[in-house]
């Protein structure tokens, strides 16, 4: 598979990973919509087996992989959604898991990994770090590295549930998509820029994480060697080539939310629609609310990418004011 996929790779993904992944569903949430002036619908991948969108590339992945996967082990660098990808199809398949995480990420991650089977190694500050260290094992032990953000295979298999978003509601004007390394964002343009170039797509970076954001709009790789944010799932201190490649052109924009933005979004979803989202999961709610004016009368789908929430901030949460 090369670098840039199309909408035949998206459905030969489908027709891999359908056999072991749910179809997550899309919902209307009326109270959202009414606060925001626009029809708002959920993609809730936070019902997902791991609780986030990423598990879809990597049962791809493993799947296409699978004879080396046993053969080698399968290493991998994660925040945590990656991470947990990677073991669930690990664990899938039989085939031993190794994730190096940078130190500080919460704890429910962590034990998520370890439920999971994988043996966690801690390394670096920043997700870049811990990449580059478990590359390194990889070269020195023979793992099969697989990259967070500059594989295909994944994009491929993340970009099934903007299938199931275009089959759900194909009359859709905007989505919005978190961006960390891209793959979800890289899914949404590949599919509903393939269906009609008029949907709009936006992206959504941490205001403490800006790589992407400064990448995309000067065209030019931009590490800014920080990632100062509670959304550990956008928590990259640099942007990576395919993806900017890739998505330059063909998203229509990216807004920067703050931490507080990303919490409200959080405590609304909570409060109007019960579901639980980790601050990257929210992320696009939270962009969402802040250009409301922009997308009044339009149909919209939020991506809600992850519920996997550390116990503490959840209360915290809990306890905002709207």
């Amino acid at each position: 598979m090369s670098g840039i996929i199309g909408l035949r790779d998206a459905f030969k993904a489908r027709s891999v990973i359908s056999k072991y992944l749910p179809r997550t569903p899309l919902i209307r949430s009326r109270r959202i919509s009414e606060a925001l002036g626009c029809d708002i619908y959920l993609k809730l991948e936070n019902l997902q087996p791991t609780k986030a969108f990423k598990v879809r590339g990597g049962v791809y992945f493993a799947m296409l992989k699978r004879d080396e996967a046993l053969r080698r082990g399968l290493i991998a660098a994660s925040t945590g959604n990656h991470g947990q990808s990677v073991a669930f199809a690990g664990k899938l398949i039989g085939a031993e898991v190794i994730i190096v995480m940078p130190k500080n990420v919460p704890e429910v991650k962590v034990k998520a990994l370890r439920d999971l089977g994988a043996e966690v190694i801690f390394h670096g500050e920043v997700y870049e770090q811990a990449s580059e260290f478990a590359e390194k094992l990889a070269r020195e032990r023979g793992y099969l590295f697989v990259h967070g953000v500059n594989e295909p295979t994944l994009y491929a298999g993340v970009a099934t549930m903007h299938l199931e978003n275009l089959e759900d509601l194909p009359d859709v004007d905007v989505i919005i998509n978190p961006v960390g390394g891209g793959s979800g964002a890289v899914g949404a343009v590949t599919v509903a820029k393939a269906a009609d170039p008029s949907i709009e797509v936006i992206g959504v970076q941490a205001e403490g994480a800006q790589s992407f954001y400064l990448s995309w709009r000067s065209g030019e790789l931009i590490s800014t060697g920080k990632a100062d944010t509670i959304a550990e799932g956008l928590a990259t201190s640099k942007a990576y080539e395919l993806p900017l490649s890739i998505l330059r052109g063909r998203l229509d924009d990216v807004v920067l939310v703050s931490d507080e933005e990303i919490k409200l979004a959080m405590r609304m979803l909570l409060e109007m629609e019960g579901q639980v989202a980790e601050p990257s999961g929210a992320a696009a709610l939270a962009a969402a609310i802040k250009i409301r004016r922009r997308l009044f009368g339009r149909k919209v789908i939020v991506m809600v990418t992850g519920g996997n929430i550390e116990p503490k901030l959840l209360r915290e949460i809990i306890g905002l004011d709207l």
